[in-house]
C-alpha cells in the first residue's frame, strides 16, 4: 500500500498524565527526520504537550480513556493529530480564547489552545459533545539558506 505521506506513525496510550512526556518525546523523535532546529523541535514538543494534556484533563476529566497521536511527514511539513473519545468541547471558539478555562483551580489554565496556535503554523479543532475531540496541527520546518540554495540549483539543472 502506497502512502500519501513520506512517513507516518501512530501512538495510543491511556489518559494518564505521565504519558504526556512519552507522547511529546515520541513525536519529537519522529519530527527529527525533517532536521528541525532546536527551536522548531521545542515548538512541536510544547504544542504536543498542550494537546495531550487537554485531552487528559478536559476530555476525560477523572475517567480513564485512550489518547491517540498520529504524525505524518510530507516534504518539510509535519502534521500532528491528537484525538480522544472524551466529553468533547461545547463551544470551540470560546475554548480558544486566551485564559478561558473550565478548570480555574488548575495552574496554567486557559492557555492550551493559545500556546498551540503560537507554536504551530496551523491548528484545527473539531469536537462533538459526548463523542470526543480532534486537534490537528501543522508546522513547516524551514530549510537553512544553504539547503535552499542547493535545492534551487538542483531545480535549475532539471529545468
Amino acid at each position: 500500500m502506497k502512502s500519501l505521506y513520506d512517513n507516518e506513525m501512530e501512538l495510543s496510550f491511556l489518559s494518564k498524565s505521565n504519558n504526556e512526556a512519552f507522547a511529546r518525546i515520541t513525536v519529537a523523535a519522529f519530527a527529527a527526520q525533517l532536521d528541525p532546529t532546536i527551536e522548531e523541535l521545542a515548538d512541536i514538543k510544547t504544542a504536543v504537550s498542550e494537546a495531550v494534556t487537554n485531552s487528559i484533563i478536559h476530555g476525560y476529566e477523572d475517567k480513564e480513556g485512550i489518547v491517540k497521536v498520529k504524525a505524518k511527514l510530507l516534504e518539510n511539513t509535519i502534521e500532528i493529530e491528537v484525538t480522544d473519545s472524551g466529553k468533547g468541547i461545547e463551544d470551540i471558539e470560546l475554548a480558544r480564547k486566551p485564559l478561558y478555562t473550565t478548570k480555574g483551580n488548575l495552574e496554567r489554565s486557559g492557555m492550551g489552545f493559545t500556546i498551540m496556535e503560537s507554536f504551530m503554523d496551523e491548528v484545527d479543532i473539531s469536537s462533538v459533545v459526548g463523542i470526543g475531540t480532534r486537534i490537528t496541527m501543522k508546522k513547516t520546518i524551514k530549510k537553512s539558506e544553504k539547503e535552499e540554495q542547493i535545492e534551487e540549483e538542483k531545480n535549475a539543472l532539471i529545468d
